[in-house]
């Protein structure tokens, strides 16, 4: 039986960056992925890699810095992939976040992101009202700021190939079966090519997304879970030329955060946030999502064509909430949860694609215990990401 430092299940962004960090620390590393890199949550996401600036509502200002701090860095580290677009925020009569307060947020938005270059904003005046596509009846104020925009598979692919440059191993197609947990280690099954191996592993990283408790429930001794929700959340992409920025919008329904965004040549619209019961294999956008979104979308572009090209959808994780309404996701805290079930047996729960960096950051320090010392070969904080194609993964697609 093969014995190596770390076993990671998932090839999503937090599985991969894990994987990159701890190569980069020096460790043996085997990421198993059933289906493909970026196959689920990480190829349905915003494509955003942004600091959140609707968390400052609910006071998450360490998430938003941190978040800024990460933006700013895959900016300088990933050129190809991570790209500063302009950001635009209109402020109709009847938004529920007046011109004052949309100042004041982008204001606190600069001040924690140190007020660098990239933390400039500025209001729009009238006269070039004309030359956004958005309606302007009714329009008393835009303002313009700048965040990130990227391919969150392309991205999660790079983060990949720069862990294997680093000695990091991929095993895909290929299904966690079971585990089982000692003061020694853990043995991990899983199935490949209709075989089933097992391999020995310091420490075993559940990295699964919406999986995380169902890879829980086959590691023996049991070992507890966390209360959580699974938030659906989708994407529509319309037949539409792509806009020159993304528009953030204020949902009239509800005062929900939406995007309205180019991607691949064409207009993306998202998200939804819709409590998900059931199997994650088999979640799927629903009609009332749809339509949520192409009436917000019409709210704010009206007359424009809104032919659904493509459905994306994702489900994120989130901690249980008292409240079951979809309005209590919105304001839900978003920081990533890493839990240790045993003392070499860690669970990631939930997970901004911004953040995936710090958090393998933090997932290191938690194993920290059961891991040697070694010497470090490279920096993740400076490692240059590059797109790769998918054909350098086995069985990519």
């Amino acid at each position: 039986m093969r014995t190596i430092d770390a076993v990671i299940i998932g090839a999503g962004i937090q599985g991969t960056g894990i994987a990159q960090a701890m190569a980069a620390a020096g460790y043996s590393v085997i990421v198993l992925e059933q289906t493909a890199v970026a196959s689920a949550t990480s190829q349905a996401s915003s494509k955003l890699i942004h600091g959140g600036l609707r968390y400052l509502e609910t006071a998450q200002f360490s998430l938003v810095k941190k978040s800024l701090q990460e933006r700013d860095r895959l900016l300088r580290n990933a050129p190809e992939l991570v790209n500063l677009v302009p950001f635009y925020i209109p402020v109709y009569k009847n938004s529920r976040r007046k011109p004052w307060q949309i100042h004041i947020g982008l204001g606190l938005y600069a001040l924690l992101d140190g007020f660098g270059r990239n933390a400039r904003f500025k209001r729009i005046v009238k006269a070039d009202y004309k030359n956004l596509e958005i309606t302007e009846k009714n329009l008393i104020a835009v303002y313009q700021y700048y965040d990130a925009q990227t391919d969150d598979q392309q991205l999660t692919r790079a983060v990949m190939y720069s862990a294997m440059q680093l000695g990091a191993e991929i095993l895909c197609p290929a299904q966690f079966v079971a585990a089982h947990s000692s003061q020694s280690g853990v043995n991990i099954d899983y199935m490949q090519d209709d075989v089933k191996h097992t391999l020995s592993a310091k420490v075993l990283i559940n990295a699964t997304g919406p999986w995380v408790n169902q890879v829980l429930e086959n590691i023996t001794p049991d070992v507890s879970q966390q209360n959580i929700d699974l938030v659906q959340g989708v994407h529509l992409v319309l037949d539409l030329p792509a806009f020159d920025g993304i528009y953030y919008v204020e949902a009239p329904q509800d005062g929900r955060a939406v995007f309205i965004m180019p991607w691949k040549d064409k207009c993306l619209i998202g998200t939804t946030e819709t409590i998900y019961h059931g199997d994650p294999n088999e979640a799927k956008a629903q009609d009332t999502e749809i339509n949520y979104l192409l009436d917000v979308f019409n709210h704010f572009f009206q007359g424009k064509n809104t032919r659904v090209l493509e459905v994306m959808s994702g489900l994120r994780v989130l901690p249980n909430g008292q409240n079951h309404s979809n309005d209590s996701t919105f304001k839900r805290r978003r920081d990533t949860m890493i839990v240790k079930s045993t003392r070499n047996v860690i669970s990631v729960y939930g997970g901004k694609l911004t953040t995936y960096r710090s958090t393998a950051e933090e997932v290191m320090q938690s194993a920290s215990d059961c891991l040697p010392a070694m010497v470090a070969k490279a920096d993740t904080r400076t490692l240059t990401l590059t797109k790769v194609d998918a054909s350098v993964f086995p069985h990519g697609r």
